[in-house]
C-alpha cells in the first residue's frame, strides 16, 4: 500500500495565459435555446429566472448580465426575445449583454429610498408576457427542493405570479433544469467555457501560491492578502485569510493581527470559475507545532492527502459520486476528521453549484463538468485542519482533442500539471481528469518550509 511522506520538491512554474478567454456571443443564444427545450420537455410555457448580486450565475450563464446592488428577473417564454426587469442602477448596464433581450425598468428591484415612479405593477408585466390563467411557470432561484412548491425567489416575485396564474395554474421550483447536479445545464461546459475556467484558476492558484512561498511571522493578514494578487475578476467569494485563533472559524476575511510563529493559518481565494484554498501552520516543522500535536503529518495531513489522492484517481467519466463519497467515508470517516459537507462539489461562476458527490449517489460525472476537489477536515482539536482544495475538468476523448487543438497553451499547462501529479507527488490520474491549477494536489504542511509538500511513496 502506498502511504504519504513529506518530501522536498520543486513545485514547477506551469506558466500563466497571455489573454483572456472570451466566449463568444452566439453561446448565449445557444445556451437559451437549450433552456427552452427543457422548459418544453418539463411542460411549462414560461420561465423566470432571477438573480442578485449574491446569486447572479444562473442569470450571466444565459445573458451575459449580473445585476450590481440590485435584483433582476429575466422571462423567457417560447419565441420572443426574453424581457429583463432590473432596477435603476442597471437598466443601462443590461444594454451591454452579449444576448439579446428586451430590458424594461422595474423600479421594485432598486434599493430601499430609491425613485419607483416610472416603472408598471409587476402584474401588468406578467399580464402582456402571456403569464395568466392556467400557466405553467418555472421559477429559477439558486436553489433545488425535493417540494417543487419551494420556492426561495422573493415573496413579492412569486406571489404575483401566483396570483396571475390562478388555480389552474401551474408555479414550481425549476432550478434544478440549470444546476441540477446529473444533467442541469450549467454542470455540463462547453470548450470555451472550460477554458476561460482554466484561465480563471492559473490567476487564483498563483495567488495562492504567492501566499505559500511570500508569507513570514511579523507580516499582517492584510498585507499577506495582497500576495494573492486580485486581478479585478468577479469574485465567486470574499477573499479569506486569517491566523491564529481565528483561522479556526473559518471563512473569514484579514485583519490587522500580526501573523506569528506556530500560528494556524487558511487562505481561499474565489474567483468566477476557480477556487484555491490551503491551510497548515506558521512553521517549519514539527518541532515548532503546539505542544501535543506533534505528529500533525502522521495523525492528519498524511491520511488526508491518501484519502484526496485515492479520491482523484477514481475520477473519470463515468463514475458516480456514491463511490467517490465512499473513498471519504471510509479513510477520513472517524468522528477525529469531522468531514461534514459533500466530499466534492461542481463549480461554475459561483463556487459551489451542486454536488453529486453523496452517499449512495448513482449520479455519473459526465465529460464537460468541471468539480472543485473540496474535502476540509474540520477537528475543532489544537490539530486545526488540513485543505487542498483545487479545481479540475473531466473530458472524454473528443473534448480532449478539441481543447488540445483550440487553445493549445492552456494544454500544455494542463499537461504539464498531470504530469507533475504522476510522477512527482504519486497521483494515477485518468486520462480524462483535467488539473486547472498551478498547485495541483500540491500540499504543504508546514508553510514556512513550502518546498516541502506531501507525496505518496510505495
Amino acid at each position: 500500500m502506498r502511504r504519504a511522506r513529506l518530501r522536498q520538491i520543486e513545485l514547477p512554474d506551469f506558466g500563466m495565459p497571455d489573454a483572456a478567454v472570451d466566449l463568444p456571443d452566439t453561446v448565449y443564444a445557444e445556451r437559451l435555446d437549450r433552456f427552452r427545450t427543457r422548459l418544453a420537455t418539463r411542460g411549462y410555457d414560461t420561465a423566470l429566472v432571477y438573480a442578485d448580486r449574491e446569486h447572479s450565475a444562473n442569470l450571466a450563464y444565459l445573458t451575459g448580465f449580473e445585476p450590481r446592488f440590485e435584483e433582476a428577473v429575466l422571462i423567457v417564454r417560447s419565441a420572443e426575445r426574453p424581457l429583463l426587469l432590473t432596477g435603476n442602477e442597471c437598466v443601462g448596464m443590461a444594454e451591454a449583454a452579449p444576448l439579446p433581450m428586451r430590458v424594461e425598468l422595474h423600479q421594485d428591484f432598486s434599493l430601499p429610498g430609491q425613485p419607483r415612479d416610472r416603472s408598471r405593477p409587476l402584474g401588468a408585466v406578467l399580464a402582456e408576457e402571456a403569464i395568466g390563467e392556467g400557466s405553467r411557470v418555472a421559477m429559477v432561484g439558486w436553489k433545488e427542493f425535493a417540494d417543487r412548491a419551494m420556492v426561495e425567489v422573493p415573496s413579492f416575485v412569486v406571489d404575483a405570479v401566483r396570483s396571475a396564474v390562478g388555480r389552474e395554474g401551474v408555479v414550481e421550483n425549476g432550478g434544478d433544469i440549470l444546476t441540477g447536479a446529473a444533467d442541469g445545464l450549467r454542470v455540463i461546459n462547453e470548450l470555451d467555457q472550460l477554458a476561460a475556467f482554466e484561465h480563471a484558476a492559473c490567476h487564483t492558484s498563483n495567488g495562492v501560491r504567492n501566499v505559500l512561498f511570500g508569507l513570514e511571522p511579523g507580516m499582517r493578514e492584510n498585507e499577506v492578502v495582497r500576495l494573492l494578487g486580485w486581478n479585478g475578476a468577479p469574485l465567486s467569494c470574499h477573499l479569506m485569510l486569517s491566523s491564529g485563533p481565528r483561522a479556526s472559524l473559518g471563512l473569514l476575511s484579514p485583519g490587522r493581527r500580526r501573523i506569528e510563529r506556530g500560528d494556524r493559518f487558511t487562505t481561499a481565494y474565489g474567483i468566477w470559475g476557480a477556487l484555491n484554498c490551503r491551510a497548515g501552520f506558521i512553521v517549519e516543522g514539527a518541532h515548532e507545532l503546539p505542544p501535543g500535536i506533534s505528529d500533525y503529518v502522521d495523525r492528519l495531513v498524511a491520511p488526508y492527502f491518501e484519502a484526496i489522492a485515492e479520491w482523484y484517481e477514481a475520477l473519470h467519466v463515468g463514475q458516480t459520486g456514491g463511490a467517490l463519497n465512499e473513498i471519504i467515508s471510509r479513510r477520513l470517516g472517524d468522528s477525529f476528521f469531522g468531514i461534514f459537507l459533500n466530499p466534492g462539489h461542481q463549480l461554475h461562476l459561483d463556487e459551489w453549484v451542486n454536488s453529486p458527490v453523496a452517499p449512495d449517489s448513482s449520479i455519473e460525472l459526465r465529460s464537460g463538468m468541471a468539480l472543485q476537489v473540496d474535502v476540509i477536515p474540520a477537528t475543532g482539536t489544537d490539530y486545526f485542519t488540513t485543505n487542498i482544495e483545487d479545481g479540475i475538468a473531466l473530458a472524454d476523448p473528443p473534448l480532449r482533442d478539441r481543447f488540445a487543438a483550440r487553445y493549445p497553451d492552456a494544454w500544455d499547462r494542463i499537461e504539464a500539471r498531470r504530469a507533475f501529479m504522476i510522477d512527482v507527488l504519486g497521483i494515477r490520474l485518468h486520462p480524462d481528469v483535467l488539473p486547472f491549477s498551478n498547485i495541483p494536489a500540491y500540499l504543504p504542511p508546514f508553510l514556512l518550509r513550502p518546498d516541502r509538500a506531501m507525496t505518496l511513496v510505495g
